[in-house]
């Protein structure tokens, strides 16, 4: 969700998540880890909580404490200082960054194959295909004008003399027939609606070749090396979480969230999930074979090359350091999706 939805002032510090009595033929000791997100709880992170609420991670020999973030919390920092054990990165520019600057961290797992970036557009205006934006004022944040911006300018001819600043505010776009607004899928469209009264056209960028991942798993080298095997149990018991978060009765993860982000409803929790469903943010693509979290050499690589040609990633970068496929594509959890 974009800070727009939440109070800015919102900072969420360390949670400790209580252990309930273990499942029969659990172990009785269990390894405790600390994960840190990159935002204040949602449903964009469902599947985490989804995996301590119903008891997922202690079934897996884990006891998790989930560190939520916030606009005034850098978890990523508490990792690298060796403060957390895992971290939710936000997409794959971050971990070719982490390369580029010798940071010691590694991916090694990608919970969404589609980045929920979207433009949302004002349904007078029909527009239906990404090259259909170019006429239109188009609100975009500093980070944007970085990131996926470049990769129009560099593959659909996208200018800047269209751009405005996109403050995290919907009003000026729906003030505004003719533009359109970056956003997420799972939440802008919601604001907008409930602000606007009219449901939002939807360009999802990833529909269009913007092939990063999205809500990535990330932990420090030292860690893979040293303990491979907690690694392994905290990437299958996400994944499972998130199979169940998905697909399953994800109401102990949701009562979470909600408890731990008393501004959260009900109803933007159900309209991210279904958004998640709808556009295959989770499941889709290679997960339907390997299952969630599932990445590949020819994707990052596909990536990387598209961001060496919009001038945001330097040639020289190793990117495949930025990632491991060891403890995934293993068809953790496939059982657990529901049969068409």
């Amino acid at each position: 969700m974009n800070p727009a939805l939440l109070p800015r002032a919102l900072t969420l510090g360390f949670i400790a998540l209580g252990m309930a009595m273990l499942p029969a033929g659990a172990q009785t000791t269990l390894d405790k880890v600390s994960f840190g997100t990159n935002w204040v709880p949602e449903a964009e992170h469902g599947g985490f909580f989804q995996a301590v609420a119903d008891g997922t991670y202690q079934r897996y020999g884990l006891d998790v404490t989930i560190v939520p973030g916030g606009p005034n919390d850098n978890n990523r920092m508490l990792l690298i200082a060796g403060k957390l054990d895992f971290f939710m990165a936000a997409n794959t520019l971050m971990s070719f960054d982490a390369v580029a600057n010798n940071v010691p961290v590694v991916t090694v797992a990608a919970i969404f194959q589609k980045d929920p970036q979207v433009f949302l557009t004002h349904p007078e205006s029909k527009i239906t295909k990404l090259e259909q934006l170019k006429p239109l004022t188009l609100f975009v944040s500093k980070e944007g004008i970085t990131s996926y911006f470049q990769w129009l300018k560099s593959e659909y001819g996208f200018s800047d003399a269209k751009v405005r600043p996109y403050t995290f505010n919907p009003q000026p776009f729906i003030a505004t027939a003719q533009s359109a607004m970056q956003g997420y899928v799972t939440s802008e469209p919601f604001a907008v609606e409930k602000a606007a009264k009219f449901k939002p056209g939807i360009i999802l960028l990833a529909d269009y070749g913007f092939n990063t991942y999205s809500t990535l798993i990330e932990t420090r080298r030292d860690l893979t090396d040293k303990k491979p095997d907690l690694v392994q149990r905290f990437v299958d018991a996400s994944i499972i979480g998130w199979y169940n978060y998905l697909y399953g009765d994800n109401a102990p993860g949701n009562a979470l969230i909600k408890k731990l982000n008393p501004e959260m409803t009900d109803e933007l929790l159900v309209f991210s999930v279904g958004k998640m469903k709808e556009y295959g943010i989770v499941d889709s693509g290679d997960t339907l074979r390997d299952g969630i979290g599932a990445m590949s050499d020819e994707r990052a690589t596909s990536f990387f090359d598209k961001m060496v040609r919009a001038g945001v990633v330097r040639p020289d970068v190793d990117f495949r350091k930025a990632y491991t496929l060891r403890f995934i594509n293993k068809g953790v959890g496939l059982d657990l999706r529901p049969k068409k």
